[in-house]
């Protein structure tokens, strides 16, 4: 299968499997899953093309097993990246930036986290970037053990092996073969649309955040008039 890079070569997933086989996609997830360093990795076009390579002979792993090895390094990495953020805690918010670690992505997971709550571990697993820091701000959250380890295990689940296994469905379809490359396409630019809907909501927010600010004096000096 001759497919699009999708980006630098290195990040395609089509030459990332050729490359790595099936023990470099299990480090991708494990690292896109909750390492601070994985977050530009390829998640969501990475399962999808191992799901389809199973399908047609390419990988000669079990779907079965490829999906079982998968869910288990999505679900240790964002144990990894919990760990991490209880260790770390608040520090985490204060680290400057660099090359590879920007502080707006873990913003983002926070502001992510706290509006959707324990719920958001198993939605940040279709979310890109948001999925690598969500874990590490439960951490730092201090988030209940308990909770983290039962959403923890459903994200995983249903975001591991779902990808995969529609990319094993799909992959026997003549079709999906033919226009590979616009699908794979496809999917990264359906990842990334959660993003650019909390970016114009929050471009939107940002915009009328001082007509608040500018009303808020008035109401005081309101009622200091009526004392």
């Amino acid at each position: 299968m001759n497919t699009l890079a999708l980006g630098p070569s290195w990040l395609d997933p089509d030459y990332l499997i050729e490359t790595f086989g099936l023990i470099g996609v299990l480090v991708i997830v494990f690292a896109e899953s909750g390492l601070l360093i994985g977050f530009f990795l390829p998640g969501d076009s990475l399962l999808f093309t191992t799901g389809l390579l199973v399908t047609t002979g390419v990988l000669d792993t079990p779907l079965w097993l490829v999906c079982t090895l998968i869910v288990l390094s999505a679900i240790i990495g964002d144990q990894v990246g919990y760990l991490f953020g209880r260790k770390v805690g608040p520090a985490l918010f204060k680290r400057p930036d660099s090359r590879l670690f920007k502080q707006e992505n873990v913003e983002k997971a926070h502001v992510f986290f706290e509006k959707h709550g324990p719920k958001s571990l198993i939605l940040a697993r279709f979310v890109p970037i948001v999925r690598t820091f969500t874990p590490i701000i439960a951490g730092v959250s201090r988030m209940n053990y308990r909770s983290f380890i039962t959403f923890n295990i459903i994200g995983g689940v249903l975001w591991g092996a779902g990808v995969t296994l529609l990319g094993a469905s799909l992959g026997k379809i003549d079709f999906v073969h033919k226009n590979i490359e616009a699908i794979l396409i496809l999917i990264v630019l359906l990842s990334i649309v959660p993003i650019v809907v909390e970016y114009l909501r929050a471009r939107s927010h940002s915009k009328k955040q001082p007509v608040i600010e500018d009303g808020a004096p008035q109401v005081q000096r309101g009622r200091h008039a009526k004392r």
